[in-house]
């Protein structure tokens, strides 16, 4: 079975227009027998530009060898693709600085590139021999005006370099899906004569989209995967990598924390959660005082289930109230700590339920108090609790690095 093959897994977002959102996954499988996968997938966000960058490198062969092609080739595309080099720059750097294969005296290393532009409302893919990227908009494929690029750069192998990219204004609910070619060709000679091929390929991820409109990006890349692998029963004689990005609306969260320096402005800090729409969480015991008082709202404790921290409460119109510091010095090391790839499950205590509320969000808001908690400078506390701006700090810079969320940060 495929559980003793490399998996990866990985999901990600950025926003991409005012009610749209990119939620990017992927999912992979190695080569039977080998622990390290030949295909690397990469994303980056960049957050002063309003962009995300996606990459997928197929590597020539499998294994150690292949990976180190692939991860060189993912790295100069993505590094290149966020000064804004053109494909020729992009694609002679690549081949330049590519290791030549000891056995067929060949350097040579697959890429698309997805580059999305918020400020441009424009998505631009780059394909040097993947099998070419499928968009599917309302279940139907669309097709984007493809154009060849000529490249004439010198390289190693002298290879002809088969370059061809396009743009196109994205829509909600579009969906982007790319992979190695070791999808499209899973099951040659095991029952499918010309194996897989990109018509049946297209034909699956239209009746999982059909089955199911709203799955996760990630899910769809893993059920590509998994299907490829049944096709070579389930013993793959290739790297197998799908990458997706699926355009659909927002999911935003509010967390409240820390009460404002000015008392006068309780009122004003009370009714910007009151009126936030999305989910909203209450991060502190004086806080949540504060915003029950001005909301002429009760607060009810509930049972305790983190013996490490203090219990939940619960308030109407609000999805969680915790006890402040404790519990985000929790979730900062919970989210630093998490495997996405491993699909490590969070527990049922109230920093386990904020982790998995801020991952399933895309745009955060953090509305922080900025008056000092007197308790917090005692030296008999742990050192590890910090004062509330620094954590949120700290959350904040995890939050968007490692998950790439959109983060919005007011302090008041």
């Amino acid at each position: 079975m495929v559980e003793h093959q490399l998996q990866e897994r990985e999901q990600t977002s950025v926003m991409v227009e005012k009610d749209y959102h990119a939620e990017v996954g992927y999912y992979q499988i190695s080569h039977e027998g080998e622990k390290i996968c030949g295909d690397v997938f990469l994303s980056k966000r960049i957050p002063e530009e309003n962009r995300v960058l996606c990459v997928l490198s197929d590597g020539m062969g499998h294994g150690v060898r292949a990976n180190v092609l692939a991860t060189l080739t993912a790295t100069i595309s993505l590094n290149c693709s966020m000064e804004h080099q053109d494909a020729n720059a992009l694609a002679s750097i690549i081949m330049k600085a590519l290791p030549v294969c000891s056995e067929r005296k060949l350097s040579y290393s697959t890429y698309t590139i997805i580059d999305i532009s918020m400020e441009n409302d424009a998505v631009s893919i780059l394909e040097y021999d993947n099998p070419q990227t499928v968009i599917l908009r309302n279940y139907r494929i669309y097709e984007p005006q493809w154009t060849q690029v000529k490249y004439k750069g010198a390289t190693k192998d002298k290879r002809v370099m088969n370059l061809k990219k396009c743009t196109y204004v994205p829509q909600l609910e579009d969906r982007i899906v790319f992979c190695s070619d070791g999808i499209v060709q899973s099951g040659l000679g095991r029952g499918l004569a010309m194996g897989w091929g990109r018509n049946e390929f297209i034909r699956f991820v239209r009746s999982v989209v059909e089955t199911s409109p709203t799955v996760a990006a990630a899910d769809l890349a893993e059920r590509v995967v998994r299907r490829a692998a049944s096709n070579d029963l389930f013993k793959p004689k290739d790297d197998l990598t799908c990458g997706v990005v699926y355009f659909r609306k927002q999911r935003k969260m509010m967390l409240c924390t820390g009460p404002p320096f000015n008392p006068d402005r309780d009122s004003e800090f009370a009714h910007l959660l009151k009126n936030f729409d999305g989910k909203k969480i209450i991060s502190g015991a004086t806080t949540a005082d504060i915003i029950s008082r001005e909301l002429k709202r009760e607060v009810k404790d509930e049972k305790r289930l983190d013996h490490a921290l203090p219990p939940s409460s619960k308030m109407s119109g609000v999805d969680l109230v915790t006890e402040g510091v404790l519990t985000l010095s929790k979730v900062t090391n919970l989210l630093i700590n998490h495997n996405q790839n491993a699909k490590m499950q969070f527990g049922k205590g109230p920093a386990d339920q904020i982790c998995q509320m801020l991952l399933d969000t895309d745009v955060v808001y953090f509305l922080v108090g900025t008056k000092i908690n007197e308790m917090h400078h005692d030296p008999s506390l742990p050192v590890e609790i910090e004062i509330r701006k620094n954590l949120i700090q700290r959350l904040t810079k995890v939050l968007s690095e490692k998950y790439l969320k959109v983060v919005n940060l007011q302090y008041m």
